[in-house]
């Protein structure tokens, strides 16, 4: 059986790693599309060094978001490889320029399911796009299942758990004893917050501004490494950052000792909210809505959109429920997923 794997940016290059390893192992061929939708170093190649992940068989090197761009790039892959399968991942222009680009062959969606209920978001309008045309959706949870019963969904729903937890449970323990970073910083455990801005409607000057101003009026150290469009809009705009020290973009382990030892993550990520679960440490999400709302039924994420007020203030009482229930899988979604790959096949 003969896969393509269409992957894009960071959390895309995370959730293939245990993927791509599982179903090589399981006598898979697995080809592997690296669109350059990311193509920053500390968002890219990081990544494939530090995760262990086999070179990519064709990087478009596109430097771009710009989906028919990378459609064209897609499409002429899956027209020489001529896989069984076409595997996208999450929400992003790649996961959608990679489904159009498929055509005859079959999606496989992984991370199908997701809605934030706002269609004012991109993301909201690739998942729906890429769950429609899908002929296999991974789903995390049955919450994500019972959604696209419920949008009836031309493919089978299998529920398998999130691929990013599997990464979770393997590298975080790693990442903590083996990173210097809080020693590089001269922080100390539980004694700071890290903040990360990257989608489109938050790097926006006036809503970046609010965003940097309530994470200036939070005591004590706050941590920013900065996605380089974050970074050239507020050197673009002459904002303020006060005492938020903003740093460079981290490799994935670096970022995990750092994430994981913190006191508060405050974030726009959809990733990094699941991932401030699993560590035990609480989250502030600064958007309107979310995709991964268990972790807000349960206590352990608030949403403050752009409020500096409010910003703040969800930093400054944040704490995780006493009760912390089993969320979005155990660790094991790349077998499953490989098991029914291998049970379906073509």
């Amino acid at each position: 059986m003969k896969i393509v794997s269409v992957v894009g940016n960071r959390p895309q290059f995370i959730k293939s790693g245990p993927v791509s390893v599982t179903v090589r192992d399981r006598g898979m061929d697995e080809v592997v599309v690296h669109t350059g939708q990311h193509y920053d170093r500390e968002l890219s190649q990081v990544f494939f060094d530090e995760l262990g992940l086999a070179d990519p068989h064709y990087r478009l090197d596109l430097q771009t978001s710009d989906t028919e761009l990378m459609h064209r790039g897609i499409a002429e892959v899956v027209a020489a490889e001529e896989p069984d399968w076409v595997l996208v991942y999450g929400d992003t222009n790649s996961t959608v320029a990679g489904a159009r680009a498929a055509r005859d062959v079959p999606v496989a969606h992984v991370e199908a399911g997701l809605r934030s209920g706002d269609l004012s978001m991109p993301e909201e309008h690739n998942r729906i796009e890429v769950d429609r045309v899908s002929s296999l959706l991974f789903a995390p949870d049955e919450r994500s299942a019972d959604l696209l019963r419920d949008e009836d969904v031309r493919g089978r729903i299998e529920v398998v758990g999130d691929v990013m937890a599997d990464v979770n449970v393997r590298l975080a323990p790693i990442a903590r004893e083996r990173s210097p970073i809080l020693a590089a910083l001269e922080l100390e455990p539980g004694d700071y917050a890290v903040g990360t801005v990257h989608r489109e409607a938050n790097v926006r000057p006036r809503r970046l501004a609010r965003i940097l101003e309530g994470l200036d009026r939070i005591e004590g150290p706050v941590i920013f490494p900065a996605h380089p469009r974050t970074a050239a809009a507020a050197v673009a705009g002459g904002l303020s950052l006060g005492h938020v020290r903003m740093i460079q973009p981290l490799g994935y382990l670096d970022f995990a000792a750092l994430a994981s030892q913190a006191r508060v993550i405050l974030t726009d990520s959809g990733g990094l909210q699941k991932e401030a679960y699993w560590y035990g440490v609480p989250c502030v999400t600064m958007r309107p809505s979310t995709e991964w709302k268990d972790t807000v039924e349960v206590g352990a994420n608030v949403l403050v959109d752009d409020d500096p007020d409010a910003i703040a203030r969800a930093a400054t009482d944040a704490l995780m429920p006493d009760e912390r229930p089993q969320l979005y899988g155990d660790g094991h979604a790349a077998d499953r997923i490989a098991d029914v790959l291998t049970r379906l096949g073509r």
